[in-house]
């Protein structure tokens, strides 16, 4: 058959003209929707994978602070948190383990200043050294956030954003730091009904998905005190393990009772003993001398 045989074969008969051929090289466009065609809706924002936003972290300052850092040597507080650490890890991927799930741990405290924040971060770190696992530390203190000031880095958003807004995705507000092993992801904004959003069937979702996203991983959230916030009850809820933090000399013994009860019913509820004084003679003994 020539050419011209060939060409006139593609003619449309019924008006002679030529029909149009798919540009293959061209992405054809989708069919616009009608009212008689079943409603099909894009893929919502957090289906794609958006990298989390890379932060550094001052580490020669943040050792300098009292916290542990890779470089910082063996100290009397690195080994604390090794002891506090080892349980936690042990529970946290117990295949017994039954409940909400092992790796997520909340790190409380009957009142604000007994140092949750300081034990969440040094916790933080020590599992960020563990060669098998990898840590997410969240900022769950609506009122009062202290992780981002405390690390000395900034963030525009955070977990309550992830809740307001459903096209929000965790890799949106997650910040990956320079320790390898280590992920922060903020407060975020502070509603006035953050309880109802921890409460909430979004928050349970969003925590199956933190929990079982990577297997290695261990969640660590700094919440807000006990006695006067109703954030702490809720997300203690939800946890699968509970490190109250109790200040030397300084919480009461009624305060501590007042915390435990509104923590009934929870699991592996575990207490830190936080600023007391060296043993006598440790100083001395100089095993904890860094070197």
């Amino acid at each position: 058959m020539s050419i011209i045989e060939r060409a006139a074969g593609r003619l449309d008969k019924s008006d002679g003209k030529a029909k149009p051929q798919p540009d293959r090289e061209r992405a054809v466009a989708p069919e616009p929707k009608s009212a008689a065609m079943p409603f099909i809706e894009q893929a919502p924002s957090h289906a794609r994978h958006t990298a989390p936003k890379k932060i550094d972290i001052n580490l020669v300052r943040l050792s300098e602070l009292g916290f542990i850092t890779a470089g910082g040597g063996r100290s009397l507080i690195s080994e604390q948190f090794r002891m506090i650490k080892r349980p936690l890890i042990k529970n946290a991927f117990d295949p017994k383990h039954t409940g909400n799930p092992g790796n997520l741990i909340m790190v409380t405290s009957s009142l604000p200043g007994e140092g949750k924040t300081f034990c969440s971060i040094n916790l933080a770190l020590s599992i960020a050294m563990e060669l098998d696992h990898t840590v997410l530390l969240v900022d769950v203190d609506v009122a009062r956030p202290a992780v981002l000031r405390t690390l000395g880095i900034e963030a525009d958003g955070g977990l309550m954003d992830i809740l307001l807004d459903e096209k929000l995705d965790m890799a949106d507000v997650m910040l990956k730091t320079n320790v390898d092993t280590l992920s922060v992801l903020p407060v975020g904004k502070s509603p006035s009904y953050a309880a109802e959003l921890l409460a909430s069937q979004s928050m349970h979702i969003l925590l199956e998905e933190i929990a079982t996203r990577y297997p290695d991983r261990i969640v660590i959230f700094d919440s807000p005190p006990l006695l006067v916030t109703s954030e702490a009850h809720v997300l203690a809820s939800k946890m699968g393990q509970i490190v109250m933090i109790v200040e030397a000399e300084t919480t009461t013994q009624q305060e501590v009772k007042a915390s435990l009860a509104q923590l009934k019913g929870c699991s592996n509820v575990n207490l830190v003993y936080n600023k007391s004084r060296s043993f006598p003679g440790a100083k001395q003994y100089g095993y904890w001398e860094p070197y």
